[in-house]
């Protein structure tokens, strides 16, 4: 057990000009270097950075690594962590054993088998804002007509939300998502969590059938179902928009692939595994140590924090051969995209049905589909969730 003597480096955040689906340029290099290596935080902390997908699966399963927000320091920001507390609700901020308690509860509510049943209702869902699209006529914006109320009006059936208010919980998501301040988070998740409680009252004194109602029959409180009903909208509402929508871009910038798929509908489950992989959207995260630990020969200090780049650890020529290549016949089993370890996106298989239905009906609804402007004019969002923030389409009419 040894400490680096490694110089620390920052994280790069700056992608490739005119490579938009790549990870920053930089990181390749600081991942052959070396896979786990001392990186300068933006607060000044000197702690770690995993870049190697062996050494980013460790830190992310091990339990001697926490997510708690006060203990963290971030690697994409310049702020202070040390006062910031998950709010109720929120299992993406807390550790073991009230994650386990928490988690236990909606573990069943996302089974492979429930969100399967849910295919038939997606592509119900996507065959509307289809419709839609082709009475609209090109050229649209897929984000705005397609890849934002696709997901929204899954997720709100899914938990038992009126879709009226979806552009509400949108707003606060994004805000949530992306924000100027600590302070916007705290406002938009109170805002949220607010309306939630309103709904849960409600689901108490009359449930229906959905994923909200289930929880008032546990022993969760108001409190906890209001933050975990929260949580789950923003979540499921930013991630797979930004999916679907970067999805199509990378495979319109891509025809061999797109051929592929279209000729081999078989290939739709690879397709979206390989997405997943080759965009990683959700792209840093963060771990804090609770004890010293050896990691790759180093020593990783009590209090140091590690940030684990997925999109990095994705493209990591030891585990996926031609990394950079987006192929669809590729089997992109292992990839980090939903994270790994008992934080692992709860919302994945729902994630994967969307995609899985979503991705295809566009394709085969409108088989000319193609970019309405140049690629180098999509407005992109390169922020903690990336993705495009329009994506202007066209087809033959």
């Amino acid at each position: 057990m040894t400490e680096s003597s490694i110089e620390a480096i920052e994280l790069p955040i700056t992608k490739p000009a005119g490579c938009p689906f790549d990870p920053p340029a930089g990181l390749a290099e600081i991942r052959e270097r070396a896979a786990l290596t001392r990186m300068t935080f933006p607060d000044g902390h000197h702690g770690w950075l995993a870049t190697g997908h062996e050494p980013a699966r460790a830190v992310m399963g091990d339990p001697r690594f926490s997510v708690r927000y006060e203990l963290l320091h971030d690697p994409l920001h310049d702020v202070d962590m040390s006062q910031v507390r998950a709010p109720v609700g929120d299992f993406g901020g807390i550790d073991a054993p009230e994650h386990t308690r928490l988690r236990r509860h909606l573990t069943s509510k996302f089974t492979v088998r429930r969100m399967r049943m849910l295919t038939e209702r997606v592509e119900a869902i996507c065959a509307e804002y289809l419709d839609a699209m082709e009475k609209h006529g090109g050229p649209i914006d897929l984000v705005a007509a397609y890849a934002t109320p696709v997901p929204a009006l899954t997720i709100c059936e899914l938990l038992g939300v009126p879709y009226a208010d979806h552009e509400f919980f949108q707003r606060e998501a994004a805000t949530m998502l992306e924000p100027d301040s600590f302070e916007e988070i705290d406002a938009a998740w109170h805002r949220l969590d607010a309306y939630i409680r309103e709904l849960v009252v409600a689901k108490r004194a009359a449930p229906t059938d959905d994923v909200l109602s289930e929880l008032t029959t546990t022993e969760l409180s108001d409190d906890e179902l209001g933050g975990i009903g929260t949580f789950l909208l923003a979540a499921g509402l930013e991630t797979t928009r930004n999916m679907i929508a970067l999805g199509i871009f990378a495979l319109l910038q891509h025809p061999d692939q797109l051929a592929a798929l279209r000729e081999d509908p078989d290939l739709t489950d690879n397709t979206v595994e390989e997405l997943l992989r080759y965009l990683t959207i959700a792209h840093t995260s963060a771990r804090a140590a609770l004890e010293d630990v050896e990691l790759g020969g180093q020593l990783i200090k009590a209090g140091e924090t590690v940030a684990v780049s997925m999109n990095a650890a994705n493209r990591d020529p030891r585990r996926f051969d031609d990394p950079d290549t987006l192929d669809v016949r590729r089997r992109a089993t292992g990839h980090m995209a939903f994270g790994f370890g008992v934080h692992q996106c709860l919302g994945q298989q729902l994630a994967r049905v969307e995609l899985r239905v979503a991705i295809p009906a566009l394709l085969n609804r409108f088989p000319t589909l193609t970019l309405a402007v140049p690629a180098e004019e999509v407005p992109l969002r390169p922020s903690n969730i990336y993705g495009v923030q329009r994506l202007p389409v066209a087809w033959d009419q």
